[in-house]
C-alpha cells in the first residue's frame, strides 16, 4: 500500500488572520498546487481516499487535487491537524487498509508532522531530518498487514518546484 504525505500549498502569512485555522491559500498557492496535482495526474497517480487536515489551507489543497481527478473522496481527519498522533492515523489505517490491501492514499497536512510521520513510518522515530515543502510530495510504501510499520519504504521525496520545472 502506497501513502502520499502532501503539505498544503503556500497560504496567507501566520498572523494575517485571528484564527490560524482559518488561513486560506493565496493566490500563488492555489496556482502551485494545481501544476502539482497536474504533474501528479500525469504521472498516472490516482488515490482512493485523501485525509486532509480541517483546517482551511489543507482541506483547499485536497480540494484541488480532488477536482483535479486525482482522487473521487475527500473526508476531513482530525489528526492531521498541527501537532497530531500518528498513533490515531495508524489506528485508523489498520481498519482501511484490511479492505484496500492495495490501495493508494494521501495525507494533507501540515510540516513538521509530515515530515515526523514520514519518519517514523521509515525509521520508527522522529530525527527532524525531513522536511516537505509547502504543496510538496512524499511517497513510504507501507509494509504488508502484521510487519512493523517501521519497516515502511521512502520511495519519493520531491518539492513542488521539481515535479513543476522537471
Amino acid at each position: 500500500m502506497k501513502v502520499y504525505l502532501i503539505r498544503h500549498g503556500i497560504a496567507a502569512e501566520r498572523g494575517a488572520y485571528a484564527d490560524d485555522e482559518q488561513r486560506p491559500l493565496i493566490d500563488q498557492g492555489r496556482e502551485k498546487t494545481i501544476k502539482v496535482a497536474e504533474r501528479l495526474l500525469a504521472a498516472k497517480l490516482k488515490f482512493d481516499l485523501i485525509l486532509s487536515s480541517p483546517l482551511v489551507r489543507a482541506n483547499q489543497t485536497a480540494q484541488i487535487l480532488q477536482k483535479q481527478g486525482l482522487a473521487k473522496d475527500i473526508q476531513s481527519f482530525a489528526p492531521l491537524k498541527p501537532d497530531g498522533e500518528i498513533e490515531q492515523w495508524l489506528e485508523w489505517l489498520q481498519k482501511w487498509q484490511a479492505k484496500h490491501r492495495n490501495g493508494q492514499l494521501a495525507l494533507v497536512g501540515h510540516q513538521p508532522d509530515l515530515g515526523n510521520w514520514a519518519e517514523m513510518l521509515i525509521w520508527g522515530s522522529i530525527k527532524r531530518q525531513i522536511t516537505v515543502k509547502k504543496a510538496g510530495v512524499i511517497g513510504v510504501e507501507l509494509p504488508s498487514i502484521g510487519t512493523p510499520i517501521s519497516r515502511s519504504t521512502l520511495f519519493l521525496l520531491t518539492s513542488p518546484k521539481w515535479l513543476i520545472y522537471s
